[in-house]
């Protein structure tokens, strides 16, 4: 389709479907024809009269998208047509300053795009791309429309330069940034300043929308000069914030003129709200700025003036009432600690001042607590850091963190009790349900309570007492209040959450003292648990629950364990109330409580779960697990596992497929039986008892006319519990007890749901996750006997369901896009993980199967075949799972069985060796290892075949078939190792590789088959460098061969290993030397 004038209605009509349609079927087919008309030809032009002649925004907006797909594309338009696009849209934009913003916006991306992707391109002996700075000035001088156009290019193009681009090489990202960091960044950063003094030096018209866009602009724009990625980090957004800005040392004498800072602090207080947050942000970067970058006086003059515009705001707080303020200016406070040390901080002037007013102002945030809740970890970072550093203040300046740090911790215990009625009576949301961030608080005021700890001990203590007793006064009212109650234990579950960050925060520096502390608040919790434990079932809480549960996660971490001193000071407390004298005594109540929770929170999952990752935790070291085996309750678990003791492993009807238990369960108990099982075979049927009964339950549905719903959810369970057993046996005998048992009855109900569900994942994922368990061969646990035929009847069963699933799930057809991994991809990356370890396992001679006319080994390696071909690549490579069960199968697959690959038809194999091509420079270093070295399986094999043709006899003649099969697809297809020959030299040389040894490996043989080919590559990377380089590169290329004989022995190999590190460092050096061309705009693989 080709759009032409009488198009342009038709073309608008789609734009509207594009961003204005709520009909996903009109929406897909208008995507499908743009993205026919952005492959048209002579589709510029046509974007170009749609901008012109578009009689709406969004016409406008779908030309400037369709400008940037097209630039952005890995083969770049022609260089003279690059600058026309940016030059037509310049001129565009100055004719039409006042287009929607968001058109602006797509516009000035194009022209960022261009710039960035052309900026080591040279027409006529002029780096072309970069005069925009001057195209921009222009902007700058024009109208207020047109400033606002300026500043926005230059904004766009300092995001866009730091902007990294997984699809593109890593170091051509890099070699941009940083050019264009050496070149331009600080005199944009000194424009946009003395922009914003001319706005300052002037009344500020902010009633002017323009107006206000431009101050936002400016200001946006120096907030991207200093979130610059100055190093290279690449950081992940979603990690801590909190990052020091690593700014360049030839920018000190900026930031350490007083106007500098001045200028934002003024800037804050005369703008309104949504400008001001923007200047606090740019002082967030200001205040990370590294330490380093300064001596000890600047860096004690910075600070003052740093300090002193704070310490005005805090002075001043009126503006913090906006929400956006106040966010930004807790993160401004937060990296004073970070960056400078306490010893600096207490030698400010008026520093005792500032940390009064920082106290009171926290303490203040802290009581209105549902004002910006997620700006309180700021705050309680810097409290953090200060206390943390205490101990290593050599000044003899008072830092007064005694006096306040305990205030800071007393406002935040008692304002989360202050929350608790609030948000029960009026519906709120709770945030004791965000345990992520309650952890990450908890972890924080655990270090500022230790300043002081024994103040914020007894503050605690006098609080759990009083509303423990409350508690219990309500609980034994005749008249019994449910609100009351309810909020009372809202109170004491945060009570119980304080107390184990408290516990659970024992450092170096804790005293007996402090022990003895703890024990004080220990037993409260644990008499706490005795009083609700009485109470079940008619009388629960599970939030309490929860915390109780974390608190003892906590005191098992510190107090429990061989590191503990017996006569720790926090047992002498818990003897005294408790009678629990050492570890041993703490175990038992531990245990005992997971058992009550076992027995009567089935129908809870959060409690449930927590209740056993908690005793999963437990099992840590085997004198640990020797304890705790010993303990009754332990026992009774051991002996009574079903769900008339634990109602939470029944299946009833009104469970949900997808909620039932989960495998952990019987791998923690089963765990537990290893301890003392040995080869007792009675008390090992004894504990599969209960699957047993299970398994004959199924067994007589499927004989019979059966409930599908029934038999589905009793299968799920037995499939998950036995994935948990298979787990936690690791050793020949109790492997061989589990493979006796379930072998061959069970094997076979097993198999029945795989062909009657195999639509239902819900109920096939667990049967195959089963299998690939039984496949793993775990620190080779389960080597059969010698005359045991168990290895081969295991892998039997395993190809039988292997081969029935794909087959099923072929049937299926193809999916939607949305659905396709859950209905199919996932199932198939499960078997062949299982068909990975069945290979790998070494318990199986594979070469028996054809040996007695088996065909169970060839029917699962065509069954691999045919899943296979039903993937594309794309999504090989989107789904991680799928890749690292895909890769590592096809390694073992190379490694042991190239007479299978050679067999495949050209076109299976060149499925193969594409998806190794591509899997190469893959992101995961396990897909892209993987495929390294299932390509130097197939090059050795390869190279071992060429070498004995010379020499063969009539026997090698008949064993060469294979190898003469490959041979002749490689001869056909000569581009095929050439282009994973490119892809490897073009890692090695401009990327950033993390698994160098795996690459050197398939490497040394491609270049001994490909000499010719290599040759070219060389010569065409040393003739695009300057004269003066060509020398330096020649040598690093006959450096990387010295030494390397024409064999792939394991020493010659070594030697090439060796070069090549050598080869890629000193390449390096000689590709980023001033005078070399852009390595990023070279390409091994072009």
């Amino acid at each position: 389709m080709a759009l032409r004038v009488q198009s342009l209605a038709e073309l608008e009509v789609l734009c509207n479907h594009l961003y204005e349609g709520t009909d996903l079927v009109q929406r897909m087919q208008a995507e499908k024809v743009v993205l026919e008309l952005i492959d048209s030809p002579g589709c510029l032009s046509q974007w170009q009269l749609l901008l012109e002649q578009g009689t709406t925004s969004y016409a406008q907006l779908l030309a400037a998208t369709c400008l940037s797909i097209l630039v952005s594309r890995a083969s770049p338009l022609p260089v003279e047509q690059r600058i026309d696009i940016r030059n037509y849209i310049l001129n565009y934009l100055a004719s039409q300053p006042k287009l929607a913003p968001f058109v602006i916006q797509a516009l000035v991306q194009v022209i960022a795009k261009i710039t960035k992707l052309g900026w080591f391109e040279v027409l006529k002996d002029e780096l072309i791309f970069r005069d925009i700075i001057a195209d921009v000035k222009k902007f700058l001088q024009g109208t207020v429309d047109h400033s606002v156009i300026g500043v926005m290019i230059l904004s766009e193009l300092t995001q866009e330069m730091n902007l990294f681009d997984y699809s593109r090489p890593s170091a051509k990202h890099r070699k941009i940034a940083t050019s264009f960091r050496v070149t331009f960044l600080k005199d944009i950063l000194m424009l946009a300043c003395s922009l914003l003094k001319e706005l300052l030096a002037k009344p500020l018209p902010l009633q002017d929308q323009w107006q206000q866009s431009l101050a936002m602009q400016r200001l946006k724009l120096v907030l991207n000069c200093l979130n610059f990625d100055f190093i290279g980090n690449s950081a992940d957004e979603s990690a801590d914030d909190l990052c020091t800005a690593q700014i360049p040392t030839n920018w000190r004498a900026i930031f350490l003129e007083p106007e500098t800072l001045d200028l934002f602090f003024d800037l804050y207080h005369s703008l309104p709200p949504m400008l001001s947050q923007l200047a606090l942000s740019c002082l967030v970067q200001f205040a990370s700025t590294r330490r380093p970058l300064f001596s000890n006086s600047e860096c004690a003059q910075y600070l003052g003036n740093l300090i002193k515009g704070m310490k005005h705001i805090l002075e001043n707080p009126q503006g913090l009432s906006d929400p956006g303020n106040y966010h930004e200016f807790c993160r401004c406070l937060a990296p004073l600690k970070t960056d400078y040390q306490l010893g600096e901080l207490v030698m400010v002037k008026d520093y005792p001042q500032i940390i009064q007013l920082t106290a009171n102002f926290t303490i203040t945030s802290l009581q209105h607590w549902e004002f910006a809740p997620n700006t309180v970890h700021y705050l309680l970072t810097l409290w953090q850091r200060m206390v943390a550093s205490v101990p290593f203040v050599k000044t003899a300046e008072p830092h007064l963190l005694d006096t306040y740090a305990p205030k800071i911790a007393k406002a935040y215990i008692a304002s989360r009790l202050e929350c608790v009625p609030v948000v029960i009576r009026d519906g709120l949301e709770d945030p004791l349900d965000d345990t992520a961030t309650v952890f990450q608080q908890l972890e924080q005021l655990c270090i500022v309570s230790r300043c002081e700890y024994k103040k914020t001990c007894t503050f605690l203590v006098q609080l759990f007492d009083q509303n423990a007793q409350n508690y219990q006064k309500l609980l034994q009212s005749s008249s019994r209040n449910p609100l009351e109650i309810t909020v009372q234990e809202g109170c004491l579950a945060w009570l119980v959450y304080f107390v184990g960050a408290f516990v659970g925060g024992l450092t170096y520096a804790s005293t007996e003292k402090h022990d003895a502390m703890d024990g004080e608040l220990s037993c409260r919790i644990f008499q706490l648990i005795s009083l609700m434990d009485a109470q079940l079932p008619q009388s629960s809480n599970e939030k309490v629950e929860l915390a109780v549960l974390w608190f003892l996660d906590q005191f098992h971490k510190t107090y429990v364990g061989d590191q503990l001193q017996p006569n720790s000071e926090v047992y002498a407390r818990m003897s005294e109330v408790l009678g629990i004298t050492d570890d041993n005594h703490v175990l038992e109540t531990f245990m005992t409580k997971v058992v009550t929770n076992l027995k009567y929170w089935g129908r809870c999952k959060p409690v449930i779960s927590r209740t056993l990752q908690f005793l999963n935790d437990l099992y840590v070291g085997y004198p640990l697990l020797k304890k705790i085996v010993k303990i009754e309750a332990v026992t009774f678990m051991l002996q009574n596992h079903t769900s008339k003791h634990f109602p939470f492993l029944s299946i009833s009807d009104n469970s949900s497929l997808h909620d039932l238990r989960c495998w952990t369960v019987f791998s923690t108990l089963t765990r537990l039986l290893m301890v003392d099982l040995g080869e007792d075979e009675d008390e090992f049927e004894n504990f599969m008892l209960p699957l047993r009964v299970s398994f004959e339950s199924v067994a007589q549905l499927f004989n019979s006319i059966f409930v599908q719903e029934e038999a589905k959810r009793m299968l799920i369970g037995l499939a998950r519990d036995l994935r948990g057993i298979a787990f936690a046996l690791n050793t020949k005998t109790s492997y061989t007890m589990l493979f006796d048992w379930i072998y061959p009855t069970y094997i076979s109900v097993l198999q029945r749901p795989i062909e009657l569900w195999y639509r239902e994942p819900v109920c096939t994922t667990p049967i195959l996750k089963l299998m690939a368990e039984l496949l793993q061969n775990r620190s080779q646990g389960f080597n059969f006997d010698a005359s045991s035929p168990n290895g081969i009847l295991l892998f039997r069963g395993a190809s039988k369901m292997i081969c029935t699933y794909g087959n099923q799930i072929l049937s299926l057809g193809t999916s939607s896009k949305d659905r396709v991994y859950l209905l199919k991809l996932k199932g198939i990356s499960i078997c062949y993980s299982a068909l990975k370890s069945a290979l790998c396992g070494n318990y199986v001679s594979f070469g028996v199967f054809k040996l007695y006319g088996d065909n169970h080994f060839d029917s699962v390696l065509q069954a691999f075949v045919k899943m296979l071909l039903s993937v594309s690549h794309s999504d090989l490579l989107q789904y991680r799972k799928l890749s690292q069960s895909y890769h590592p199968l096809l390694e073992c697959l190379t490694q042991d069985h190239m007479s299978f690959i050679t067999s495949l038809e050209p076109r299976i194999l060149t499925y193969i060796l594409t998806s190794i091509s591509e899997g190469l420079t893959a992101v995961d270093t396990i897909v892209s290892s993987s495929c390294c070295a299932s390509l130097d399986y197939i090059v050795t094999y390869l190279f071992k075949h060429l070498a004995k043709e010379g020499k063969k006899t009539q026997r090698g003649r008949e064993i060469s078939q294979d190898g003469q099969r490959l041979l002749h697809f490689m001869q056909q297809n000569p581009e095929v190792l050439q282009q994973m020959m490119s892809i490897l030299m073009n890692t090695i040389i401009f990327e950033d590789c993390r698994n160098e040894w795996s690459v050197s490996r398939p490497l040394l043989g491609l270049l001994l088959l490909n000499e010719k080919y290599f040759s070219e590559l060389r010569a065409t990377l040393i003739t695009s460098q300057p004269d003066s380089k060509r020398e330096v590169l020649d040598q690093c290329f006959r450096n990387l061969m010295e030494g390397v004989e024409q064999n792939l022995l394991v020493k010659n190999r070594d030697r090439f290993t060796q070069n090549m590190s050598v080869f890629r460092r000193d390449m390096a050096e000689a590709l980023h030397n001033e005078g070399a061309s852009d390595p990023g705009t070279l390409d091994m693989m072009s």
